[in-house]
């Protein structure tokens, strides 16, 4: 995770499952409810946001793969807004690496410097400092 500096997207938080308990998982900002204040203020105010960077081990142990769609949350999937031509597109997003397919894992979000953090979410952001080296 790096700090949050305002960049659209999503962090880390607990969520509690269906079955009442808790886990950690990145939420996207299309996931949290917008007419809901408290979600909204939560995320607005999150200290840390997901950079994409993950480090995953595919084996257990023992040395045996895990079998990943066991830790899939078919619940966890979401419809978000992009954009085409300036027109507005819904997509329904199905439970990708961390929205949903990282459901019970043993997770651990560790902070890492902004600097390895170089977001392009349209095409202006090559314009930063960051991407003229």
């Amino acid at each position: 995770m790096v700090k949050n500096e305002g960049e659209p997207g999503g962090g880390p938080f607990w969520t509690e499952n269906a079955d009442g308990t808790v886990s950690l998982q990145i939420v996207e900002s299309a996931q949290v409810d917008p007419y809901d204040e408290a979600q909204v203020n939560l995320l607005q105010t999150a200290s840390h946001f997901n950079p994409v960077d993950l480090v995953c081990s595919m084996k257990n142990y023992e040395g045996e793969k895990f079998d990943l769609l066991r830790y899939v949350n078919p619940q966890q999937g979401f419809i978000a807004e992009k954009s085409l031509g300036g027109r507005t597109l819904k997509a329904l997003e199905l439970p990708g690496l961390w929205n949903g397919s990282m459901a019970d894992w043993n997770t651990i979000f560790v902070e890492v410097p902004i600097l390895t953090f170089n977001p392009v979410k349209q095409v202006n952001d090559l314009l930063r400092p960051t991407h003229q080296s």
